[in-house]
């Protein structure tokens, strides 16, 4: 089939040519002249595992193209996804939805045949439906909009377009186009469905709603394990042999029990804001009231490292030499958006240190953010005459640390675990201080 990407992020992009791996011919479509140029050549503007592969070899067979011509989409195809980003509102809770607008506003003028709109952006319950409402008075050509939210995980993104573990689709059941919606849409994703992935039909507010009630029970679950581990400090237990001991329970299993530095990225902490914001202006906001003390939570444990590092350093932080290992919110990704890793860094900074950070992907966009810090090419570089080292981000070139790769490296043998990802048993064995987060 023929069909469109609207927005070539994290999103878009990988849509778009997981779309062409399933043989259908899609143009991506982006305002940015340089992305898209980019994206032409076979270059990803960002890391994510597999990606490029996917990218080239579809380009190659002629199946993808990139666009910054609303024109040529409009007339390519009568299938256009809406991939586009829905970032936290300045200065409020809520989500800004200007760039999902500025595509049905420039996209529904041009529409000269009928047509589908297939939402993937996360956004507030009831956006599908009065983007409906919006494109229908732009065009005399028929619209309709359907919400198919995406699941992906940064560094999993392919994977998780090309074997999902379930696939959604809201239509507005009570236009006469809905069966055709569900038709043109399990046509294009005819090949997942016959691997059994489960297809699930709904109305447009519950798809809009699984999206954010994923992401708001993931947050909940990580900030549930990180309170825990506070009282864990206060009482010599051990956070990480209770998250195992809990984990066995089928019930709440031991995904997203990690104690450590918190989330991040550009997803579930501007989601969880979006859920009480939009819940707020339903009058629905007391029935998500815990979401607050989640994201609180959260935040709490960034200045609880900071806390950590001042300790390690005698009390106060000005003028120690500080390495900060990691910077992406996540390994396998280069996203810094709400990074815990890189926002810790940059309040020990403003507490006198001298930091020095290193991440194996995300240096590019670290500078771009905090271009005051201090950059290092290796974990060698970054440690030098280090007085304490933060490991912020559980890449596996950090988890594969012993302590006599930093030895003679270091001033100080002092290490603090924002992730609990290393050993401590054998960093404290080779006389190293060592610090977890809910660990004795």
């Amino acid at each position: 089939m023929r069909c469109t990407v609207f927005g070539t992020g994290y999103l878009g992009a990988t849509h778009a040519a997981c779309m062409a791996e399933l043989g259908h011919d899609v143009i991506g479509v982006d305002v940015d002249p340089g992305k898209v140029a980019k994206l032409s050549d076979g270059v990803v503007p960002f890391y994510e595992p597999g990606l490029e592969g996917v990218l080239r070899r579809n380009l190659d067979t002629g199946r993808l193209r990139f666009t910054t011509s609303y024109e040529e989409a409009a007339a390519h195809a009568d299938v256009h996804f809406l991939g586009v980003g829905t970032p936290q509102k300045k200065g409020e809770y809520a989500a800004d939805l200007k760039y999902v607008h500025a595509v049905v506003d420039t996209l529904a003028p041009l529409l000269e045949r009928p047509s589908v709109i297939v939402g993937k952006s996360t956004v507030p319950v009831g956006t599908a439906a009065a983007l409906g409402v919006r494109a229908r008075a732009l065009t005399s050509a028929g619209v309709e909009v359907a919400w198919n939210p995406e699941f992906l995980r940064e560094g999993f993104a392919v994977q998780d377009t090309l074997r999902p573990d379930r696939l959604v689709l809201g239509v507005d059941g009570s236009r006469d186009g809905a069966a055709m919606v569900e038709e043109l849409v399990r046509e294009i994703y005819a090949e997942l469905i016959a691997a059994d992935v489960p297809f699930l039909l709904t109305d447009l507010a519950t798809a809009e709603l699984v999206k954010v009630s994923a992401n708001a029970f993931l947050a909940t679950k990580i900030s549930f394990i990180n309170a825990v581990s506070e009282v864990c400090e206060a009482t010599g237990a051990d956070v990480t042999m209770l998250a195992d001991a809990l984990g066995y329970d089928a019930r709440i299993g031991r995904r997203f029990l990690n104690a450590g530095l918190g989330f991040g990225g550009g997803c579930l902490p501007k989601d969880i804001r979006a859920f009480m914001a939009r819940s707020g202006e339903l009058g629905a906001d007391h029935a998500v009231a815990f979401l607050r003390e989640v994201d609180n939570i959260n935040m709490r444990r960034r200045t609880k490292v900071v806390d950590m590092a001042a300790r390690a350093c005698g009390g106060s932080l000005l003028g120690a030499n500080v390495a900060v290992l990691g910077a992406a919110f996540k390994p396998e990704s280069d996203d810094v958006r709400d990074s815990p890793a890189l926002n810790v860094a940059g309040m020990i900074q403003l507490h006198g240190a001298v930091v020095t950070v290193y991440d194996p992907k995300a240096l590019e966009n670290s500078r771009r953010v905090f271009p005051t810090l201090n950059y290092a090419t290796s974990v060698a570089e970054a440690c030098d005459r280090a007085d304490v080292v933060l490991v912020l981000t559980e890449w596996d070139e950090f988890t594969a640390l012993r302590p006599h790769d930093l030895d003679r490296v270091v001033r100080a043998r002092s290490i603090i675990d924002g992730r609990n990802c290393l050993d401590r048993a054998m960093w404290r064995a080779a006389g190293w201080v060592y610090a977890g987060l809910g660990t004795p």
